[in-house]
């Protein structure tokens, strides 16, 4: 299975995807992984875990770990507003249902991505992961980031500082995708 299959999305068949803003980024999550948008809520931190899973919220009676996916792509983490929201979601990590809080500066919309607006990162000229990234999206003369929450958020996932490799990587998407569509 490549960066741009899984379960909810064949190739060719637009995204259904949740909008927010990370320090004035777009971002998009799969709609297929969003169980819920939450308020802000009280959130316990935890001593000695990772910096962007630091802390474990209550919903609806279990205890869900929060991430501040800023902190995995080393941006500046910046004070709640009234418009920050927790997007509880649902992924698979290594082959376990996995539920988990993500925060966002802000919530927009459920929208669809067409197959033909999803694009490889560029190897050049991002300051973050690649592997990080399923694929940038392009909504009218904006561009969306869609991450791999999965690899984001495995265990095994090395800290970027110390991510000195370079994989070389072939684009996966269609060559519609890669036409300029984006």
């Amino acid at each position: 299975m490549n960066r741009f299959e899984t379960s909810d999305h064949d190739a060719g068949r637009p995204l259904e995807v949740l909008t927010m803003d990370l320090q004035g980024q777009t971002f998009a999550l799969e709609a297929s992984q969003v169980r819920e948008i939450l308020d802000l809520v009280p959130v316990t931190e935890v001593p000695g875990s990772e910096p962007f899973v630091n802390g474990l919220i209550n919903v609806r009676g279990k205890v869900v770990p929060l991430a501040d996916l800023r902190l995995k792509f080393d941006m500046e983490q910046g004070p709640d507003t009234i418009d920050t929201r927790i997007v509880v979601t649902e992924i698979e990590i290594d082959r376990v249902p996995t539920v988990i809080g993500i925060r966002a500066d802000k919530v927009h919309e459920v929208t669809e991505l067409a197959a033909s607006a999803l694009e490889d990162v560029p190897r050049v000229g991002t300051r973050w992961r690649q592997d990080y990234i399923r694929f940038i999206g392009k909504r009218g003369d904006d561009f969306i980031v869609v991450p791999d929450l999965a690899r984001i958020l495995s265990p095994s996932s090395a800290d970027p500082a110390l991510d000195t490799t370079k994989s070389e990587r072939r684009p996966t998407c269609s060559p519609a995708a890669r036409s300029g569509d984006l």
